[in-house]
């Protein structure tokens, strides 16, 4: 079992920085491949960023966040992070953590295929 949970959500103006951390409670953390995911009222479950066991095994982002946003993991503290830099109003979301047993990120795996997920915590970005 892999409890996820996430923290570092808040209120930010548009353009500022947040830095959301996922600690996660399993021996064998770097087996797992991590992730971030966010959900706005009234839409899908939106692929954000992943990254494989190892940093050098590939990370990858979604579209919108792509030179904006930062997914890196300290395997030695079990924590996977996701850095948000130059945020939009549009990011405003609740941000979840995934975790999948698989060593290597898996890009275009629908969300409900993950059997890990976090808490989430939620950005909120002003205008």
């Amino acid at each position: 079992q892999v409890q996820l949970v996430e923290s570092g959500g808040g209120l930010v103006q548009a353009g500022g920085s947040l830095r959301l951390s996922c600690a996660a409670s399993v021996r064998t953390f770097s087996t797992y491949s991590m992730g971030w995911f966010r959900r706005t009222p009234g839409k899908e479950r939106e692929f954000v960023a992943g990254i494989a066991w190892s940093g050098g095994g590939g990370t990858y982002y979604g579209d919108s966040v792509k030179g904006r946003f930062t997914i890196s993991r300290d395997n030695a503290k079990n924590t996977v992070y996701l850095q948000m830099s130059a945020l939009k109003p549009e990011d405003t979301a609740v941000y979840y953590c995934v975790a999948d047993n698989f060593p290597l990120w898996r890009p275009g795996r629908r969300p409900d295929e993950y059997d890990y997920w976090g808490q989430g915590t939620q950005v909120t970005v002003s205008s």
